[in-house]
């Protein structure tokens, strides 16, 4: 069968009970909110613990990884068929696999859609319709009451990249009700560089320099999430393009005066890097959503861990 990533995320009663996954595409925040979201699902009803592995070979291979359920993070298809997962079904836990898109798995999304107990989840970038069903979902929420002029405007300025309109409706939604206004919602999408979220753009600087102005800007809780946001928005943009030429189409106009430190960023990652960026990125969120107590030092970790990828 086949499922519409945006209903996995706007509905909360929506059944997630078959015994395997497939989240393709070519939205890599879109897959990423979406693993993420399932496993999150399954280990609030059963309490299952997370197992990450490279390819199936490893599961076929150690029978002592089923001796209780687990959710099994597979992070490519290498060596799955039918028969693959026929050796599988009958094993205990829940497997998700996760690959973009490309000309090699279209014999493979065949096999999901047929298999009863199998889910295929395409992640592409967002349409109207699928802002919509998130705007909505922040307002049903937070609870807040939207303007209609502001929500029509939402719906047209919000990003089609999912950490993007996120990032956007997050902030947005922590604004105190009397404050959603226009002029406010510009200045969140537009993003103002000149204070905080700056930093990101400091990671060619000495480590002292970056400590220094790390300090002068990042006070509270608040703040280290709002970096992290805005770094990591600008992270999947180097993770996604596939050139140089690419990641310059996509920067945008108002980042003109940083146009040229954006691309001698992207010029240092290799596909190798920004796997590792991307690890950083996931691992750093889940960190700061359990140990708040520590978000000024994770949120300085995170600032010189970027840095330490970029020039490594």
């Amino acid at each position: 069968m086949k499922l519409d990533p945006i209903s996995i995320l706007v509905d909360e009663k929506l059944k997630l009970d078959k015994k395997f996954y497939l989240i393709s595409g070519n939205e890599l925040s879109l897959i990423e909110k979406i693993k993420s979201v399932i496993i999150q699902r399954y280990k609030k009803k059963e309490y299952l613990s997370k197992k990450n592995i490279d390819h199936i070979d490893n599961f076929l291979d150690e029978g002592d990884l089923f001796g209780s359920k687990k959710i099994f993070l597979v992070k490519s298809i290498k060596g799955l068929s039918l028969d693959g997962l026929e050796k599988l079904r009958e094993k205990l836990g829940v497997f998700i696999f996760v690959q973009e898109n490309s000309q090699k798995i279209k014999k493979i999304k065949n096999i999901f859609l047929k298999d009863g107990d199998a889910c295929l989840i395409d992640c592409y970038e967002m349409d109207r319709n699928s802002k919509i069903k998130v705007l909505n979902e922040f307002i049903k929420i937070s609870g807040k009451v939207i303007e209609k002029d502001i929500y029509l405007f939402l719906v047209a300025k919000l990003d089609n990249k999912y950490c993007f309109l996120e990032n956007n409706l997050i902030r947005i939604f922590d604004l105190d009700p009397k404050d959603i206004n226009i002029q406010n919602i510009k200045k969140i999408l537009t993003v103002d560089i000149t204070g905080k979220e700056k930093l990101f753009f400091s990671i060619f600087k000495k480590n002292r320099e970056i400590i220094t102005a790390y300090r002068n800007k990042i006070i509270t809780l608040s703040d280290v999430n709002e970096l992290y946001y805005f770094c990591r928005s600008f992270c999947y943009l180097i993770i996604e393009s596939k050139n140089e030429e690419d990641f310059t189409k996509k920067i945008p106009t108002y980042l003109f005066k940083e146009k040229n430190l954006l691309i001698d960023i992207f010029r240092n990652y290799t596909l190798e890097k920004k796997k590792v960026l991307m690890k950083l990125l996931m691992s750093t969120e889940s960190v700061l959503r359990k140990e708040s107590s520590l978000s000024l030092i994770l949120g300085l970790r995170f600032l010189l861990n970027i840095k330490k990828i970029t020039i490594s």
